[in-house]
C-alpha cells in the first residue's frame, strides 16, 4: 500500500484531474519524500493517507493506517481518542491552520508527544472535504524553533558582530552590530567584497574564510588586526573572530553555502596587554641597567650602560649631548652649546661610544630639538612628517642625526637642580612616532643618566667641565 488509499476518498482529497497516467503515483512519492509526517482524513474521520515519516515517527505502515476511522484504538489511548479526534476535525470549519499538541501511541506501545498542523481541504465545490495533519514530535519541533530563535537572535540582539559570508567571500547576512563594527549600513555591506570595507588586514581574514570552507572551523578564536574605513577615518582594530562552516541539510552530501563569522572588539584589552607587557619589559631593563651601571668605576661609562639598555625595543638611535661649560641653573640666558657625549654607531648596531674627546660643540641649527629640550627643560618631540624617502634624510641630516631618522624624542639631563643635557632617542620609517608613554620612559632614564653624569662631575672634582 502506499501513502495514499488507491480509491475512495482518495479521489476527494486530490483526483487525477490530468488524465496523465501516474498521477497518484506522482502524490505518493510527493508525500513520502516530505520531511514532515503527514495523514489526512475524509469528512467522516477516515484516514485517507500516510506518508513514510508518519510511519517513521509512529511505527504504523501506511498499509495499517489507511482506511481506519480516526486514531481510536490503535494511535492515541482510548481515553484520549475523542477529544483529539474532535481537535483535529475542528479544522474543517475553521478558517485558516490550527495547531495542537497531544500524544499518540506508537505500534510497539510507546507514547509519543507530538504537534500538529491542520488545515480543511476543500473539494472542487469549495465545501470542506476533509482534513490534512501534518505533525512532528514536539523536541523536533522546539529544536527547529529554537535554532530560529537564535539566528533570530543573532541577526538582532547579540553583543557582537555576526556576518554570513557567501562562498564568494562577500557579505550575505550583516548583523546590527556587525555593521556598526564595520562603519557602514546593513544593507549597504551586503555583496561587497571585503576590500571595500577594510583598508587593512582583509588577506588574513579572507585567507582565513577560504581555510574554514576548505577545512571547517577552527579549534579556538582568532586575533586579527584590521584597519577598518569609517567616516571619520581609519581606524585600527583587533578583532577576536570564531568562524563556522556553513552547509545545506538537504544535499547528500556537504555543500558549503559559506562561513558563519562572529567576531567581537578586543582592541582596548589587547591594547592594555600590549602596555602593560611594554611597561614589564621597560622597567625589567631599567632594573638590569642600574645593576650593570653600578660595578662600573667610571661614571660617564655607566651613563652609556644606561642608554644601550634603554635603546633595547625602543628606539634605533641614541646621543647623549653634556652642556658646554658651567650646567645651566633654570632660568639662564637662553645661549645654549652641546658637545657630543656619547651616541650609538651609525652603521652596524653595537654598544654606544664614548666621542667628543675634543670637546667642540655639535652644530646643531637655531630651533634644533636638543637646543629647545635644554632651553625648556622639558621634552621635546619632532618627526619628519609625510614626506619622501629623500625629504626625510635631508630633514635628519641637517639636523646632525643619523639618515634614517624619522622620529625624534629629546629628554633634558637634569641633576640637583641644573640642566646637564640632553639625550636624544631616533626611530627610523620602521617605527611609529613616538607617544607619551614613551616621553615618560626616556625621562626616566634621563633621570639615571644625568645623576651618574653629575656624578662624574664630582668625581673628577672640576664641576662645569
Amino acid at each position: 500500500m502506499s501513502a495514499s488509499r488507491r480509491s475512495g476518498a482518495t479521489d476527494e482529497l486530490g483526483p487525477d484531474e490530468s488524465g496523465e497516467p501516474g498521477g497518484s503515483d506522482l502524490l505518493a512519492a510527493l508525500l513520502d519524500g516530505m520531511d514532515a509526517a503527514l495523514c489526512a482524513f475524509d469528512a467522516d474521520g477516515v484516514v485517507t493517507h500516510w506518508n513514510r515519516e508518519a510511519e517513521r515517527i509512529l511505527g504504523w505502515t501506511a498499509a495499517e493506517a489507511v482506511g481506519r476511522h480516526g486514531f481510536a484504538g490503535w494511535a492515541v489511548r482510548t481515553a484520549d481518542a475523542e477529544e483529539v479526534q474532535a481537535r483535529l476535525m475542528s479544522a474543517m470549519g475553521a478558517p485558516g491552520r490550527q495547531v495542537h499538541e497531544f500524544a499518540l501511541v506508537t505500534k510497539d506501545g510507546g507514547r509519543v508527544l507530538v504537534r500538529t498542523q491542520s488545515a480543511a481541504v476543500r473539494g472542487p465545490d469549495g465545501k470542506p472535504a476533509g482534513v490534512y495533519c501534518a505533525f512532528s514530535e514536539v523536541h523536533a519541533q522546539i529544536d527547529l524553533e529554537r535554532s530560529i530563535a537564535l539566528s533570530e537572535a543573532l541577526f538582532e540582539d547579540a553583543a557582537w558582530g555576526v556576518v554570513l559570508v557567501d562562498a564568494d567571500l562577500r557579505p550575505a547576512v550583516v548583523n546590527a552590530h556587525a555593521a556598526r563594527m564595520l562603519g557602514v549600513g546593513r544593507t549597504s555591506v551586503l555583496g561587497r567584497p571585503l576590500g571595500e570595507l577594510l583598508a587593512q588586514g582583509v588577506e588574513e581574514l579572507e585567507a582565513a574564510l577560504t581555510h574554514v570552507l576548505a577545512e571547517g572551523a577552527p579549534p579556538a578564536p582568532a586575533e586579527m588586526w584590521v584597519t577598518v574605513r569609517t567616516p571619520e577615518g581609519e581606524k585600527r582594530r583587533c578583532w577576536r573572530s570564531g568562524f563556522v562552516r556553513l552547509a545545506s541539510p538537504l544535499a547528500e552530501e556537504p555543500v558549503p553555502l559559506g562561513v558563519g563569522w562572529m567576531f567581537e572588539d578586543v582592541t582596548e584589552a589587547k591594547q592594555g596587554e600590549q602596555e602593560a607587557s611594554l611597561l614589564r619589559f621597560r622597567t625589567n631593563q631599567l632594573h638590569r641597567a642600574a645593576r650593570a651601571a653600578a660595578e662600573c668605576e667610571d661614571p660617564v661609562e655607566a651613563a652609556t650602560v644606561h642608554l644601550d639598555f634603554a635603546l633595547a625595543g625602543f628606539a634605533d638611535h641614541a646621543l647623549v649631548d653634556r652642556v658646554a661649560g658651567t650646567p645651566r641653573a633654570e632660568g639662564e640666558g637662553p645661549s645654549v652649546r652641546l658637545v657630543r657625549l656619547a651616541a650609538t654607531p651609525a652603521g652596524a648596531p653595537g654598544p654606544s661610544l664614548l666621542t667628543g674627546a675634543a670637546g667642540l660643540p655639535v652644530r646643531y641649527p637655531e630651533g634644533h630639538p636638543a637646543l629647545r629640550c635644554v632651553e625648556r627643560a622639558g621634552t621635546v618631540r619632532a618627526d619628519a612628517g609625510p614626506v619622501p624617502a629623500e625629504r626625510a634624510r635631508e630633514w635628519a641630516l641637517e639636523r646632525q642625526w643619523p639618515g634614517d631618522a624619522v622620529h625624534a624624542l629629546c629628554a633634558v639631563l637634569r641633576s640637583r637642580g641644573r640642566t646637564l643635557g640632553v639625550v636624544t632617542f631616533l626611530r627610523g620609517a620602521g617605527r611609529s612616532r613616538f607617544e607619551r608613554s614613551d616621553a615618560a620612559y626616556a625621562e626616566d632614564v634621563a633621570v639615571r643618566i644625568a645623576t651618574v653624569l653629575d656624578l662624574a662631575e664630582a668625581v673628577r672634582g672640576r664641576p662645569g667641565k
